[in-house]
Formats: C-alpha cells, sequence, structure tokens
C-alpha cells in the first residue's frame, strides 16, 4: 500500500524519517537502562531533535495522501534529524577537547558554586560531564555515531523527499 499516491520516493524518505530516530533514540535508551551509561546535557538536546522528529515523522504519515503537507512534514523532520547531528558534531569536538563546551556539563568539580550546590548535584543525578567519552566503537563516541548516522540519513531524506518522482501517476 502506497499512501502518497505511488510516490516510492516519499514512501522511503517517510519511513526512514520514522525509523531513523527511533533506532537512534532506542539505542541511546538501551545503552541507558542495560548499559549504565547516563546521558549528559548535550545528549539529551540530541533526543530532544529525535524526538520531535518522530513526531513530524508520525505526522507525515497521517497526512500521506496530502503531498504538499506530505513534503513540508518530511522536510521538517530530517532538518530535527539533522539538527541532532549537528549537536553531536558538536558533542564529539567536545569530548575530543578541540572546544570547550558551552554547558555547565563540562565544569570541573572544582568549579561547583558552593559545596551546597555540588551536594545538590551529586544528589539529584548521576554528574556526567559533556567531555568525557562514556563508550567508543571503532574509535567513535556515542555522539560521533549520531553525527554520523544522523547527518546521512538526514541528506538522504531530504534528497528523497525534494526529488520528483520519475513515474508521474
Amino acid at each position: 500500500m502506497r499512501p502518497s499516491g505511488g510516490n516510492s520516493n516519499l514512501d522511503v524518505a517517510r519511513s526512514l524519517a520514522l525509523l531513523v530516530p527511533a533506532a537512534l533514540l532506542a539505542g541511546a535508551w538501551s545503552f541507558q537502562i542495560w548499559g549504565g551509561l547516563f546521558p549528559c546535557e548535550m545528549c539529551w538536546w540530541q533526543r530532544y531533535a529525535h524526538i520531535a522528529a518522530l513526531v513530524l515523522a508520525i505526522c507525515a504519515f497521517l497526512v500521506a495522501r496530502r503531498p504538499g503537507l506530505d513534503r513540508a512534514l518530511l522536510v521538517l523532520a530530517a532538518l530535527a534529524i539533522l539538527t541532532s547531528g549537528g549537536i553531536g558534531i558538536y558533542h564529539a569536538g567536545v569530548e575530543a577537547h578541540l572546544f570547550p563546551g558551552i554547558t555547565a556539563c563540562t565544569r570541573s568539580v572544582t568549579d561547583a558554586d558552593s559545596t551546597a550546590d555540588l551536594m545538590a548535584q551529586i544528589m539529584n543525578a548521576p554528574l556526567i560531564s559533556c567531555d568525557q567519552v562514556q563508550w567508543r566503537f571503532l574509535g567513535i563516541s556515542m555522539a560521533g555515531w549520531n553525527a554520523i548516522i544522523s547527518t546521512g540519513f538526514a541528506c538522504l531524506i531530504l534528497w528523497l523527499t525534494l526529488r520528483r518522482s520519475r513515474a508521474r501517476a
């Protein structure tokens, strides 16, 4: 069944816009739940962009018979995935100490405002620094993998969405 009226480009783009962020979020949550790897602040930013992409992709499925709206939602979903990839690029750079982080999560413990502030941080959540790599595969951190996968698939989704189908109905 082709809800977009036979446009296989949009069918593939719609499926990727749903599956890519879903798979990346499932992976991140799996590492957190079963691997004990808690997200830092920039990890959460990457997740928020993927959650937005999921919502937009679901909406694209719901309006699949309205090609103009469908394409607009797919472009927005791809841009949300690309945003996560961009944050991942920056995060990987912070992890590699190529540039400083822009958040409080790269502060050292000695930079705490007070002992009470430090105690509140310790009691409320695990202190995960954005500039510390918790896991690598093939020398690439989770932020790096998110950057590679998200950027690549976002570009593919945009290309498929904006490309006109050769077969006209």
